[in-house]
């Protein structure tokens, strides 16, 4: 039996490579001393990142690199109208959201636009960790009661109470935490019938659970495309039975859109509505500023009534003015460069071309994928996960020049979420590349 990996595990220096250069070393070695062991480095040989533009990034040799995995850089590294967006506020005055700001209202009125109907009022926060322990704070309020449901290999950040619903960080994590349940994920290459019965009967169990305990169910909290768990996308819409088990009991649903949000997912805007979902509350981040440390939730309007009746909530530098210009200026980009539009024409050439590889290679199970967020999980002969070849074509892509890396519970699966911005030559690249290190051609 495979042991589970946490999700800062995949791909993790482990420092046995003895090929590093000396400055590689050197600096490995200082970070070590000053910022500890609990930060973990990418590749079996770490990587300088100096200069990033578009779907390219560069280190201090001048090598450059096709960047296949940093959904943070949504509109490319360095997009021009980012970056003179915020030259330009950080000119003009940051400070917080005490004060009156046109732009910070005028962004929330746009983002809101975004979402449907019901979703009517935005809070900004500095991270998604922030924005999915304020999601938590909000549910359990609203319902009275403490317990969370997530997926077994889920992550959904680092702050105390996000990190206890977070397993892919390993069982430390959750240990101290009997308000959490877990169920295990909508694995369709691994489960036979009705994905979305299967899936709603393991969240009612732990329903019934939370409530036989005393702790009571606040709030099934899930990321749409089950992005820590190996990459699930289909077949949509398999979570609305979960969603209809959620509200019977009382529930609230939050949709973690961290990583499938912002048009990544090719079809909408939001990952949650390709399964026909209305979320109760919604948490974004990550890919929200470009880069810079935004993020943010959007709710039912009831929801922030109550909350901000009976409590209060205040972050210095969530939602401040230079932040809210690069996420202003994202959602300007993502809308005139027709990005989702481009993931999802992209994220369909990518596919293609990776089940052209499969089919040529016993080593891969199945290639998943919506948008521009794409699985390739590895298996052995039996179908077991294989995460040595994946590890080993995370680090010989490396060499060849494309930046990629691993996921899921055993992670043996490539998780591929290039900027928005990608074309269809550095699409075939990257494929080329992967035969290529598959000894295809």
């Amino acid at each position: 039996m495979l042991d589970r990996v946490g999700a800062l595990n995949v791909n993790g220096f482990d420092g046995s490579s003895a090929s590093l250069d000396p400055r590689t070393r050197e600096l490995i070695d200082r970070r070590r001393r000053v910022l500890g062991p609990a930060y973990h480095l990418m590749y079996e040989k770490p990587l300088e990142l100096v200069r990033g533009d578009g779907v390219y990034v560069y280190d201090t040799k001048g090598t450059r690199y096709l960047d296949m995995y940093n959904n943070v850089a949504s509109v490319g590294h360095c997009h021009p109208r980012v970056v003179e967006a915020v030259s330009r506020q950080m000119s003009l005055i940051n400070t917080h959201t005490r004060y009156l700001h046109d732009a910070v209202i005028g962004y929330a009125e746009d983002l809101i636009a975004t979402f449907p109907d019901e979703l009517t009022t935005a809070m900004f926060t500095c991270t998604g960790s922030e924005a999915n322990d304020l999601a938590l704070r909000i549910a359990r309020h609203a319902t009275g009661r403490q317990g969370v449901i997530v997926t077994e290999s889920a992550y959904h950040g680092g702050t105390v109470d996000v990190a206890a619903c977070s397993p892919s960080m390993g069982p430390a994590s959750v240990r101290n935490a009997p308000w959490v349940r877990t169920v295990p994920a909508p694995d369709a290459y691994r489960v036979d019938g009705d994905l979305g019965t299967w899936f709603a009967e393991h969240v009612q169990t732990q329903i019934d659970d939370l409530q036989a305990s005393g702790i009571g169910f606040a709030t099934l909290l899930i990321d749409s495309i089950f992005a820590s768990d190996g990459v699930l996308p289909e077949p949509t819409p398999f979570l609305k039975p979960a969603d209809d088990a959620v509200h019977a009991a009382g529930g609230l649903l939050i949709a973690d859109e961290v990583q499938p949000g912002f048009g990544r997912l090719g079809s909408s805007m939001w990952g949650f509505e390709r399964h026909g979902l209305l979320p109760d509350i919604v948490t974004m981040g990550k890919p929200m500023g470009n880069g810079m440390p935004i993020a943010g939730l959007m709710m039912q309007g009831s929801l922030a009534e109550q909350f901000g009746r009976d409590l209060r909530y205040f972050n210095t530098f969530g939602g401040n003015p230079v932040t809210i210009a690069a996420a202003q200026a994202v959602l300007d980009v993502i809308r005139d460069e027709e990005l989702v539009t481009n993931s999802s024409a992209m994220g369909a050439r990518l596919v293609a071309g990776l089940r052209g590889v499969a089919s040529e290679v016993e080593s891969i199970g199945d290639v998943r994928g919506a948008g521009l967020f794409v699985g390739v999980e590895f298996v052995g002969p039996g179908g077991e996960p294989n995460p040595a070849e994946a590890l080993r074509v995370v680090n010989a892509m490396r060499e060849r020049g494309v930046l990629i890396s691993a996921t899921g519970c055993f992670g043996n699966t490539l998780k591929i979420r290039p900027p928005l911005v990608i074309g269809g030559e550095e699409v075939d690249l990257f494929v080329a590349e992967l035969a290529g290190v598959l000894g295809i051609g």
